[in-house]
């Protein structure tokens, strides 16, 4: 499990000083999820420029999260499963790509067996066997070829000591090719998500006699819609076209409207906004999949009816909070949290934020969607501005009647998620129950060193988390899972919580394969271990999106919270 990237939210300076006079404003009246673009259905053709401010880096099956890239990377390599292209709530589910079902699981979901569709070819044409699946797993355990998601490695029986075929040329036995379609996986323990696992671009077929190693990338045998052309200094641009030998009758969640598709990456935010927003020659038909608007450009946006109606808004599964060690004093004593948690006043977090038009209040660790089994609580109730007398109650109860002084741990850096405006507003929301709050800034990489490290981590400090998939698991098993804690290496179990009933609980869902069982039973777990106030979730952000004028076929999930380039049309 890892802690995923934020998606920028281009908070400039500038901008920050403007966020308090926007927050009120709910941010341009645009339709959202089911925004479909420009009038007029969408036909093949034409070129589709995507904008983006993070480059597009080791673009190789074996390095990539699914999720990573925008959704650039599924439109070269296809998946055993991959996430419905639908809008909103619709596009949580996991589908079938290359295999034609999900998976089918033994009785304890530790065995997992999947066949390939009929007729599935390359780029140039050769068949794609399930011998190319096993190998293309197999090379992401290389060192020189790290980076991926590890749930591979943590899952599969003899994962966790394998070093890659260039190592070990007898490869995984926990992975079985009985026929060139039949995959069959051997977990080490029951995992009744491994149809959500199967999504990540490890599951890639990567054919043994083109594999050059760490040069792959330059020129990977696409299984997608499209195939890379040129990639110029290691996905700085990357220039996709057609890929003739990839048939729709295989591929039901692809649409490849565009004949061509010029990835442009490591520009400036707010040069991609004003391109986006003048929208003049390529410009009118592109996008971004990782810039947002700020503040300011929220406000630009709002009094224009035509930029308004070309933003689009996503919701990614992401939980933005402040993060308690017990085993600093005085956090150690659940009174001192509990006040915490009600002096809390999430509307001044919230317009720190960039208001209420890019982050919505969070009272429950989940995301609250459905998929990740949502389930309401507030067990602190602080209401919008924070209950300061409810708060000194219980520092008063907790041996502190006079007052407290804390350090609150933050990075410098301008993301709005661990930002020193939202520290500041903690510091002034606090003050008025009778807390004190020093706050700490660090740059960005000491801060990360810091909270992620058992024998660092501060007492107090602002945290963040993102899902890999939408379900509870990837979400409460890194951080309250007791067999988690990292002692040495990056702990992301920040509250130490080794709670018997909650391992087993966790281990109990996950043999679940119903996926709509087991997210109601994450939920329920979400509710019990916020009874122990080990974290105060503060927000969940809201992606606000510019597309040129000519993009038709708008399609944004709430799996990723970002415009789908594989559904997109320029004509």
């Amino acid at each position: 499990m890892r802690q995923l990237s934020p998606r920028r939210a281009s908070l400039t300076a500038a901008s920050l000083v403007l966020a308090l006079s926007v927050a009120a404003c709910a941010g341009p009246k645009d339709s959202g999820a089911a925004q479909s673009g420009k009038s007029g259905k969408p036909a093949k053709g034409g070129t589709l420029t995507v904008l983006n401010s993070l480059p597009q880096t080791d673009f190789d099956p074996a390095r990539l999260y699914t999720s990573g890239g925008g959704n650039v990377p599924s439109l070269v390599f296809r998946t055993l499963t991959t996430r419905h292209r639908a809008n909103g709530a619709a596009g949580s589910k996991v589908v079938p790509d290359l295999a034609t079902d999900l998976g089918r699981p033994s009785k304890n979901a530790t065995v997992w067996t999947y066949t390939l569709k009929k007729g599935l070819k390359y780029e140039d044409g050769t068949p794609i066997t399930a011998g190319d699946i096993k190998y293309g797993i197999e090379r992401s355990f290389a060192a020189e070829l790290s980076g991926g998601a590890p749930y591979l490695r943590d899952w599969l029986i003899g994962g966790a000591g394998y070093q890659g075929p260039y190592k070990d040329k007898k490869g995984l036995d926990s992975i079985e090719t009985p026929d060139d379609r039949t995959v069959v996986f051997h977990l080490n323990k029951p995992e009744g998500e491994f149809p959500f696992l199967a999504t990540q671009t490890q599951t890639t077929p990567v054919p043994k006699a083109k594999d050059n190693g760490t040069k792959y990338e330059e020129h990977p045998l696409s299984s997608g819609p499209y195939k890379v052309v040129k990639n110029t200094n290691d996905g700085e641009r990357l220039t996709l076209v057609r890929n003739t030998e990839w048939s729709a009758s295989t591929d039901s969640e692809r649409k490849a409207y565009p004949d061509k598709i010029d990835v442009r990456s490591g520009l400036d935010s707010s040069v991609i906004n004003q391109r986006l927003s003048s929208s003049k020659g390529a410009d009118a038909s592109a996008v971004t999949t990782d810039t947002n608007l700020g503040p300011a450009e929220l406000a630009k946006v709002t009094g224009d009816e035509k930029l308004a109606s070309r933003v689009g808004t996503g919701h990614f599964g992401y939980t933005n909070y402040i993060a308690f060690n017990p085993k600093v004093k005085p956090f150690d004593n659940p009174k001192v949290r509990q006040a915490i948690s009600y002096a809390v006043d999430r509307s001044s977090v919230i317009n720190a934020a960039g208001g209420s038009a890019l982050a919505e209040p969070a009272t429950t660790y989940l995301p609250d969607q459905k998929s990740f089994g949502y389930t309401p609580y507030d067990h602190f109730p602080a209401g919008k501005r924070g209950n300061p007398a409810k708060a000194k109650e219980l520092l008063k109860e907790a041996g502190y009647g006079k007052g407290l002084t804390v350090t609150l741990t933050h990075s410098n850096n301008k993301d709005f998620e661990t930002s020193p405006e939202i520290a500041t507003a903690l510091q002034d929301a606090l003050k008025a129950a009778g807390i004190t709050v020093k706050l700490k800034g660090l740059e960005d990489n000491d801060y990360k060193d810091k909270v992620h490290g058992a024998k660092t981590e501060p007492g107090l400090f602002l945290a963040h988390w993102g899902a890999d998939w939408p379900s509870g698991g990837p979400f409460l098993a890194p951080i309250f899972d007791g067999r988690q804690i990292v002692k040495n290496g990056a702990n992301f179990n920040t509250g130490f919580l080794d709670d018997a009933s909650v391992n087993k609980e966790i281990d109990a869902i996950n043999k679940l394969t119903d996926l709509n069982a087991a997210a109601k039973r994450w939920g329920a777990l979400d509710k019990k271990i916020g009874e122990q106030a080990l974290v105060v979730p503060l927000f969940h952000p809201v992606y606000k999106r510019l597309y040129g004028e000519n993009i038709k076929n708008v399609v944004i999930s709430d799996w990723t919270g970002v415009l789908d380039i594989s559904q997109v049309a320029v004509k």
